[in-house]
């Protein structure tokens, strides 16, 4: 421990200024995917910051990846958009809790090899793909929502805000592709100055935190929920909770892929060690009432171009947030059109993970893909992928079929088949 703490040291100016800009972009990302799940702006951005600190002292005695920023998940606003209108706010807690407790059993048994194995990579980017479709979709209004609808839809107030979100949309997306690998912060940062100039200028819709008061406890289910069918309820949120955890393992996995790629030292990321991250802070957000969290991709790469080498650098964005927290009035100073670009630009990044599907699976993944990311969108998450495992299970039991193979002769061909897999996923890890 005090090894790696001196290893750390080595390197805090590069992750100050990496957190720093982490943080200022963390905010507003934060901020819209609290808007989707139906969560309190001031409760998703407390579980950022206990995130980003439990990420940062698991680091010291577990290695998962090293340059990774944990956040709230988008991948989830949805789902628990869903829960919270299922289940109730009330309820929520005690939702994350079992989902804490569903994720202690995946990282104690390494069960996240079973689970990808399970689910083919490409039926994830469609579900993601969904996903996004619904959180671009949310957002969009952001774009030409003005203070005060008029009886003219087409009016000046309106004309100039899609005026702006036009501009500052088509800057934000150039800045992105030419600077993503470079610093991709300077994208974020160029749009929120952006809106905080034009509100000197427009009367525009602006964020705000809600002053939701802070409090722990123990996540227990609300008395009224066993006014009904208690049983049925719970059986219901453990389901779902199985769901969420099972989502957010898998974000987490693919995302280590991705932030391996991009450690500046070239670094092995032990994804169960980062799952014991995830876990903790989900168990500990729980306690307040906040959502679940993961080294969303946007937020960790971000992190590394921007210089990051080691989880110290959580500690310095999770200190840029807290300072949000404690002058909560600088948020009102952010347009709601900005959040719409991130917003919607998110989405559309998940929408466009289909394209490496098209690249690197083939058509019959693509179009699987593509039916799951539809599902999803139509259906909800749980459904829509719950729908595409079973027809993806029985294509390949029909086309078996046809090749005159017995049930038999199939169940043997996919367990030898599975266990190679496993055994290479075993030794790669």
């Amino acid at each position: 421990m005090i090894a790696a703490l001196q290893d750390q040291l080595k390197y805090i100016k590069r992750d100050a200024a990496a957190g720093f800009i982490t943080g200022c972009m963390a905010i507003p990302l934060s901020a819209g995917i609290c808007i989707m799940s139906d969560f309190p702006i001031r409760i998703g951005l407390i579980t950022v910051v206990f995130a980003c600190i439990v990420g940062y002292l698991t680091s010291l005695f577990r290695k998962g990846n090293y340059v990774g920023t944990p956040g709230i998940a988008a991948g989830l606003a949805p789902a628990l958009a869903f829960g919270v209108a299922e289940f109730g706010m009330e309820n929520m807690p005690f939702l994350i809790f079992l989902t804490a407790l569903m994720q202690i059993v995946v990282w104690k048994f390494n069960l996240q090899r079973h689970i990808l194995l399970l689910v083919p990579v490409y039926l994830v980017e469609g579900l993601l793909a969904g996903i996004g479709l619904k959180i671009a979709l949310k957002f969009f209004p952001f774009l030409y929502t003005t203070l005060q609808e008029q009886n003219e839809w087409w009016n000046i107030a309106r004309i100039e805000l899609i005026g702006f979100s036009l501009v500052s949309f088509i800057l934000f997306i150039y800045l992105f592709q030419k600077y993503s690998k470079v610093s991709p912060g300077i994208s974020y940062f160029t749009i929120m100055i952006i809106g905080v100039l034009s509100m000197f200028y427009l009367a525009l819709p602006k964020l705000t935190i809600e002053p939701i008061p802070f409090s722990i406890q123990f996540p227990l289910p609300h008395p009224s929920f066993f006014h009904t069918d208690a049983f049925t309820g719970i059986a219901k949120m453990i389901g779902y909770a199985m769901m969420l955890g099972s989502i957010d393992v898998i974000e987490q996995v693919m995302s280590n892929a991705a932030i391996e790629k991009i450690d500046p030292l070239g670094r092995h990321c032990h994804t169960n060690n980062s799952l014991l991250a995830i876990w903790i802070a989900n168990l500990g957000s729980s306690f307040f009432g906040g959502m679940t969290n993961l080294d969303g991709l946007a937020k960790s790469s971000t992190n590394a171009y921007a210089g990051a080498v080691t989880k110290l650098s959580n500690l310095f964005c999770a200190a840029v947030i807290l300072g949000l927290l404690f002058f909560p009035d600088l948020l009102t100073y952010l347009p709601q059109y900005t959040l719409g670009i991130i917003m919607v630009f998110t989405g559309g990044k998940m929408i466009y993970g289909l394209r490496s599907v098209f690249d690197h699976h083939g058509k019959y993944a693509i179009s699987l893909a593509t039916v799951c990311g539809i599902l999803v969108y139509k259906l909800g998450i749980f459904e829509g992928l719950l729908l595409c495992l079973l027809l993806h299970t029985l294509i390949h039991i029909s086309i078996a079929l046809y090749r005159k193979q017995s049930l038999k002769e199939i169940y043997n061909s996919f367990r030898t088949n599975y266990m190679d897999r496993l055994e290479k996923a075993e030794f790669r890890s």
